[in-house]
C-alpha cells in the first residue's frame, strides 16, 4: 500500500474500459488521483462516476490522443488543477486489422498516432511536472503483436513494437529522475469471457486467458517505489501463450 500521505497523480489514457480502466481502478485503490483521458466521454464518465461512488479519487477529460493539442491541453488542466504528476500509463490504442492492398494510408498513420506518438507526446509534454516528482514513472502499454504477428496487422504491430524502442529510449533520456517501462499483454479477456472454450485457456502454460486486472498489478508495481531500480524494461504477460510453439493440425 501507498504511504498515506502520499497521494500520487496519475494520467491513464485509453482508460474508459478494458485494461485502462482495470488500471485506473487499481491505482485509484491504492490512493492515486486518476485523470482518465479518453475520446469516449459517455464510458468515461460512467467509469469516473462508479470510482467515485466506490470512494476512489478520480476525473474524466476528453481526449482524441492522436492530436498534440489535445494532449498538451491535458497537461495544462493538470499544471492548473494539480500543480503536480506523478505517473503516466500510455494505453490508449485502436486497431485497423485489414490486408495492406486494403489499408489506406491515413488509417495506418491513424494508428501510429494514436498508439505510438501519443506516447511520445505524453512523454514530452508531461516530463516538466514529472520531474518535480519524488517517485515519477511512466509504463507503456505495449502488446506480445510487437514480438510476434499473423496476417494484416501491420500498422499495429509497427505502433507496439515502436513503443518498446520508445520506452528504452526515454528511459535513458528521461533518467534518473523519471523511470520508464513497458509491458507486453498477450491474450486478455477484455468481457468476453462467456465466448471462451476451453482450447483457447489450453493454450497458455497458466491455464487461462488472460483478464485486465494481471496488466493492472503489474502497472501498480511498475510505478511504485518497490519497482525503483527498474527502468527501460518491457515485461510480457500473456500466461506463457508466446513460450509455447503451436501447431495446426
Amino acid at each position: 500500500m501507498m504511504n498515506v500521505t502520499y497521494k500520487p497523480v496519475a494520467i491513464v489514457t485509453g482508460a474508459a474500459q478494458g485494461i485502462g480502466k482495470a488500471i485506473a481502478y487499481k491505482l485509484a485503490q491504492q490512493g492515486a488521483t486518476i485523470i482518465i483521458a479518453d475520446i469516449n466521454e459517455p464510458v468515461g464518465n460512467s467509469t469516473v462516476n462508479n470510482m467515485i461512488a466506490d470512494g476512489l479519487s478520480a476525473l474524466f477529460y476528453k481526449v482524441d490522443v492522436g492530436l498534440a493539442d489535445d494532449i498538451n491541453a491535458v497537461f495544462y488542466m493538470v499544471k492548473t488543477k494539480y500543480q503536480r504528476l506523478d505517473w503516466i500509463i500510455n494505453n490508449a490504442g485502436i486497431s485497423f486489422f485489414k490486408p495492406i492492398d486494403e489499408m489506406e494510408i491515413s488509417e495506418f498513420d491513424r494508428v501510429i498516432d494514436v498508439n505510438l506518438r501519443s506516447a511520445f507526446l505524453f512523454a514530452k509534454y508531461g516530463a516538466p511536472l514529472l520531474r518535480k516528482s519524488p517517485n515519477a514513472a511512466i509504463v507503456n502499454i505495449s502488446s506480445t503483436r510487437a514480438i510476434m504477428s499473423e496476417p494484416h496487422n501491420e500498422a499495429y504491430s509497427t505502433a507496439k513494437a515502436g513503443l518498446l524502442g520508445l520506452t528504452h529510449a526515454l528511459a535513458n533520456s528521461l533518467g534518473p529522475t523519471i523511470r520508464v517501462n513497458a509491458i507486453c499483454p498477450g491474450w486478455i479477456d477484455v468481457g468476453n469471457a462467456g465466448l471462451l472454450q476451453a482450447k483457447d485457456h489450453l493454450q497458455h502454460p497458466a491455464g487461462r486467458v488472460g483478464i485486465p486486472e494481471d496488466i493492472a498489478n503489474l502497472t501498480a508495481f511498475l510505478v511504485s517505489r518497490e519497482s525503483a531500480f527498474i527502468t527501460g524494461q518491457s515485461f510480457v504477460v500473456d500466461g506463457g501463450m508466446t513460450k509455447k510453439m503451436i501447431y495446426e493440425e
